[in-house]
């Protein structure tokens, strides 16, 4: 672990990048501790500005809803829609991978073509679909961004998975008798890891900002308040009151950029190439 630190220390990019997401899953952890009042609660006058009142530091939208209020409890939702379909994602992506890649034959015939058919239809537009037919809630938003997402995943398994299984150790494990699913999950997924968690770091980001359109077009959880819906009900006050759209704009751009730099952090931390080249 010191090593690796030290290789993700030498970005400052990626430095900053944590430090930024550590601040957003810290305001997320302690959002109703620092609103424990409902964001959807309208407490204030319509449309104050920024810094106007103090006891509204961002303002109110047109309703008298508190902005900074949105924004604190926006931010448990779209972490929350970001890392668990990206989990999700990721376990259906790598057993499609894994066993694709390893099997080989007619398995990885048909499953390959299944990940196909998933990566020819535009991934937006089928999270729309999904989410329409399930009625829009989190947990269909979720299912929805987690159907889409699995693909690249999948042929990333695969890739990996085609190169290791000829590896001297997996001959070796399969020379002793060791049993197939023994020598896949122990042997040849852990070796998969490092691309893996680099490329969910940037399917969160990639989670978030579906999410967000998802609720711009009215498609959100209406239980919950959100990034996007704040953006997609602020519309038709872009003139009037533009801020009411930039601020949780800046925050899903904030989000999303710590998140990738962490990851171009981890890209490098992580590769052999650059490891070595490094120590």
């Amino acid at each position: 672990m010191t090593g690796f630190w030290k290789r993700f220390s030498r970005n400052s990019g990626a430095v900053l990048g944590l430090a930024l997401l550590v601040l957003v899953l810290v305001v997320a952890l302690l959002a109703p501790l620092i609103y424990p009042v409902s964001p959807w609660q309208m407490i204030g006058a319509p449309l104050l500005d920024p810094l106007e009142d103090m006891a509204f530091p961002l303002g109110t939208d047109m309703l008298g809803r508190d902005i900074a209020a949105g924004l604190v409890h926006g931010t448990r939702v779209s972490l929350l829609v970001g890392t668990v379909s990206t989990l999700c994602a990721v376990l259906v992506g790598v057993g499609v991978g894994g066993v694709a890649g390893y099997f080989g034959g007619w398995i990885d015939d048909v499953l390959m073509r299944i990940t196909e058919f998933f990566q020819t239809i535009p991934q937006l537009a089928m999270a729309v679909v999904l989410v329409a037919i399930f009625t829009p809630s989190l947990a269909s938003i979720v299912t929805a961004i987690a159907l889409v997402s699995w693909p690249p995943v999948a042929r990333l398994v695969r890739a990996e998975v085609l190169s290791l299984r000829e590896r001297e150790f997996v001959e070796a494990a399969t020379v002793l008798g060791r049993p197939t699913y023994l020598i896949l999950f122990d042997e040849i997924l852990p070796n998969t890891l490092p691309p893996v968690i680099v490329t969910a770091t940037l399917m969160i980001a990639t989670a978030i900002l579906t999410e967000a359109a998802l609720s711009f077009l009215g498609l959100g959880d209406r239980n919950f308040m959100s990034w996007g819906f704040m953006i997609g009900a602020a519309r038709s006050m872009l003139r009037e009151a533009p801020w009411l759209s930039v601020m949780p704009g800046v925050a899903i751009l904030l989000t999303v950029l710590a998140i990738n730099l962490v990851g171009e952090g981890l890209s490098d931390a992580l590769n052999p190439r650059l490891r070595q080249r490094g120590e």
